[in-house]
């Protein structure tokens, strides 16, 4: 039964800052003029902009705006690209299993009108931004988990595939030896995929998709699925997405920060700073884990900050592709 049918028939009715924080280079920030920042409204639009280097994924989503196609499914569509690709090991196909040896997978996505599904600890699905967008759209609920979401995107004609790649195996089986977990900062330089899109009607939407930390405990889930932390879209506004060890987003509710801190009057770099600023500052262990986010407004403008260098981000419009390198808070 689709959302909208089950709400009419139940009669549900309508429904820290760091002082003096550097501007980033390459940054779209506002304490520093950049030439990409003072674009108009209609030269900025569309565009795509997505946690790190991942240009395939954003080409593929530029594609579909060119085309015309909605934000919705040109964040579904670059998702996609990441989730597909076995050599990336946090994101679909081949993503680095918990500490039982299992792939477990977890993404939303949320579109302009303020509409979120998201999927968490799914099992031998490869694509759960797809799934995510199904729950959203073909059912009266927001979040579904585990085995019932499995058996959910089995009904709605996803495959199952075995997701634990070769190499992925091989890692978790050195890791067995080793039998010492602790958070991998920047693990191969590519960690969840968070993807934000401004549409040709300059209309926002974004996903969210992530094997979650390697080697965690069986069960665990973070913050990529969770709405206002790893992800969240105010049309109004702009939208924000987070990255690195989601129990740091969850804290602090990252993305739903930025997204408020924009509302008044923030440029996307500064609130991208001041949500940092807030993991720091709580967290006195902060030099041992990694965040970052990408933000979005509604004139185009775009910012990124992280803990630690060697997070980027990857930006698309007007034809071309570029990745940037992020600045960051720990300078020691």
């Amino acid at each position: 039964m689709k959302r909208r049918n089950f709400i009419q028939r139940t009669a549900l009715g309508s429904l820290a800052v760091v002082g003096g924080s550097k501007a980033l280079a390459g940054s779209l920030s506002s304490t520093e003029p950049n030439p990409k920042s003072s674009m108009s409204n209609s030269e900025a639009m569309p565009l795509v902009v997505a946690t790190w280097n991942v240009p395939n994924a954003t080409e593929a989503a530029y594609t579909v705006l060119q085309s015309g196609g909605s934000a919705l499914d040109a964040v579904e569509q670059g998702c996609r690209v990441e989730e597909a690709n076995a050599e990336g090991q946090s994101v679909g196909i081949g993503g680095l299993p918990d500490r039982e040896g299992h792939v477990t997978l977890d993404a939303c996505i949320m579109n302009s009108k303020g509409d979120y599904g998201a999927v968490v600890y799914l099992q031998n699905i490869k694509h759960p931004i797809s799934v995510a967008r199904k729950v959203m759209e073909e059912t009266p609920h927001v979040i579904m988990a585990g085995s019932g979401a499995e058996q959910f995107a089995v009904s709605q004609g996803f495959p199952r595939e075995n997701l634990l790649t070769e190499a992925s195996k091989k890692a978790w089986q050195k890791w067995l030896v080793e039998a010492k977990y602790k958070p991998i900062i920047n693990i191969e330089n590519h960690d969840t995929i968070g993807m934000l899109a401004i549409d040709q009607n300059g209309d926002i939407a974004g996903g969210c998709t992530t094997s979650g930390l390697a080697y965690k405990m069986a069960g665990r889930v973070g913050d990529s699925p969770i709405i206002g932390s790893g992800l969240f879209i105010d049309n109004e506004v702009g939208g924000a997405t987070a990255t690195g060890l989601g129990e740091e987003v969850l804290k602090t509710v990252g993305s739903f920060l930025i997204v408020e801190l924009m509302r008044q009057g923030r440029s996307p770099q500064q609130a991208c700073e001041e949500a940092i600023g807030r993991i720091v500052k709580k967290n006195p262990n902060y030099k041992d884990f990694q965040v970052g986010y990408i933000a979005v407004n509604k004139k185009g403008e775009v910012g990124y900050y992280s803990i630690h260098q060697g997070f980027s981000a990857t930006c698309y419009r007007k034809g071309t592709n570029e990745n940037f390198a992020s600045d960051y808070f720990d300078k020691s």
